[in-house]
């Protein structure tokens, strides 16, 4: 599932290819017949992400809320609307450019008040510079869960994944199953700072690169990591290959329904 720095790079996209412009909107497939046809032919107004959720907001307070998922993706190009191919849930066009998604969780047009439902259910996005980290820190200083389920929980923090919550841990020294409730309040700041930091440069570089200049390729004279998620990691997708840092084999398990990666030596704090 696409972490939120892509969702953020597409807002960008969309909105330098159609803010300010009226636009076709139609479903191919027909699952968004209904909707397309709330917006089509309408002035998009501007777009915006907030976690992984892309909102692209229509005149008449109209907003289209997409989300990706597992399977969801986006092509565009110049000219004219290519010949449908396959299953189409939308697409969006004006005499310059064109837009085609397939397989999101969510397409669907929603009114102001069900915007605002959608944004209260949210927590705090890192790449917003409205969020607050500090409004969702009582939620984590409370739990016994550990930091990395609740780095994951998107009612907390939106947009992290799992690429960003295995990485911040390990630049923090951090156990992941350390229990939200050991997590001071200096941590959780530092951990923010980090998090936003590692995810605006993924918006600029539109890959996940975490590791120090200490530890690149070039520095550490070795191969680049070969994956198709791309960038240099420290944990990531690297069991039994040696940390970086002090050379211990990567370890894997599951929690919280996800992936975990860390290494036993650097990250063996339990607290704060």
């Amino acid at each position: 599932m696409p972490e939120g720095h892509s969702i953020h790079r597409l807002a960008a996209r969309h909105r330098a290819l159609f803010a300010g412009r009226v636009v076709a909107v139609d479903s191919p497939q027909g699952r968004f017949e209904a909707g397309a046809a709330l917006i089509d032919g309408r002035r998009l107004v501007d777009t915006e992400a907030y976690g992984k959720h892309l909102l692209h907001h229509f005149e008449g307070e109209r907003t289209l809320h997409i989300h990706l998922g597992l399977y969801g993706k986006f092509a565009d190009g110049e000219g004219s609307l290519p010949v449908p191919v396959g299953q189409l849930r939308m697409r969006m066009a004006d005499a310059r450019h064109w837009l085609e998604l397939r397989g999101p969780t969510a397409c669907e047009v929603l009114d102001p008040g069900l915007v605002a439902v959608l944004r209260a259910r949210l927590g705090q996005d890192p790449l917003r510079d409205d969020a607050d980290p500090r409004a969702v820190y009582p939620r984590v200083a409370a739990s016994s869960k550990p930091i990395f389920a609740l780095l994951m929980d998107q009612t907390i923090v939106a947009g992290c994944g799992l690429i960003f919550a295995n990485e911040v841990l390990f630049r923090a020294g951090l156990a992941p199953t350390m229990p939200g409730r050991s997590v001071t309040l200096r941590c959780w700041d530092e951990l923010w700072d980090d998090l936003r930091g590692l995810m605006k440069e993924g918006v600029v570089r539109g890959r996940i690169d975490t590791v120090h200049t200490a530890h690149t390729p070039e520095s550490m004279r070795r191969a680049p990591r070969v994956d198709r998620h791309g960038g240099e990691v420290y944990v990531y997708r690297r069991t039994g290959q040696p940390c970086l840092v002090c050379g211990t084999p990567i370890v894997r398990g599951p929690l919280a329904g996800r992936n975990l990666y860390w290494c036993p030596t650097c990250q063996a704090s339990q607290a704060g």
